[in-house]
């Protein structure tokens, strides 16, 4: 069975950590949704305007084997305040994986619980935004269902990472491999 993934853009997202991601795991064979949260034209931190498949309300009906979350403090923010996301987020992580990169560890998952007695990194000085998260100085974190980054220069560590937990370590080192990484 191939993973589904869903990689949800609201505006202000990093970049680097949005679409690495997406191409890696695309790569893997994965079926990637890039849902947007307000619009299907999603502009990131620096600029670059992403087309994603589909709205993220056109989605909740869906079982996702991972759900994909980039980091980016306006993205991160608007992530967070969002029932849908929050619902997509608790929704995924019963079943399967949840994987959040540099401020999206504390600002959207902090709010859910899902950090509790687990291992996670992230954004260095963002746990301050989520009283008693301790993140871990590691680029990439997987405990259980649960993948962290730390910032946009751990975007290949952390998509690895993912296809790792949802294929295998010999499909990781495939892609990576390809890439030259």
């Amino acid at each position: 069975m191939v993973p589904s993934v869903l990689v949800i853009l609201a505006e202000g997202f990093e970049e680097v950590e949005a679409v690495t991601p997406i191409d890696l795991l695309r790569r893997s064979g994965a079926k990637v949704v890039v849902a947007g949260l307000d619009d299907l034209m999603v502009k990131g931190s620096h600029g670059l305007v992403v087309g994603c498949d589909r709205l993220l309300s056109e989605c909740m009906d869906e079982e996702f084997d991972c759900v994909v979350l980039p980091g980016g403090g306006k993205g991160s923010q608007n992530l967070a305040s969002s029932f849908s996301v929050m619902e997509a987020v608790i929704k995924t992580a019963q079943t399967g994986y949840v994987a959040a990169i540099c401020a999206a560890p504390a600002v959207v998952l902090g709010k859910t619980g899902l950090l509790e007695g687990k291992r996670v990194t992230g954004y260095p000085s963002t746990e301050e935004l989520c009283p008693g998260l301790k993140l871990e100085n590691e680029k990439v974190i997987t405990d259980g269902r649960l993948i962290t980054a730390q910032a946009a220069g751990s975007a290949l560590h952390f998509s690895l990472a993912v296809i790792a937990a949802l294929f295998d370590q010999k499909t990781a080192d495939a892609i990576a491999e390809q890439v030259k990484f």
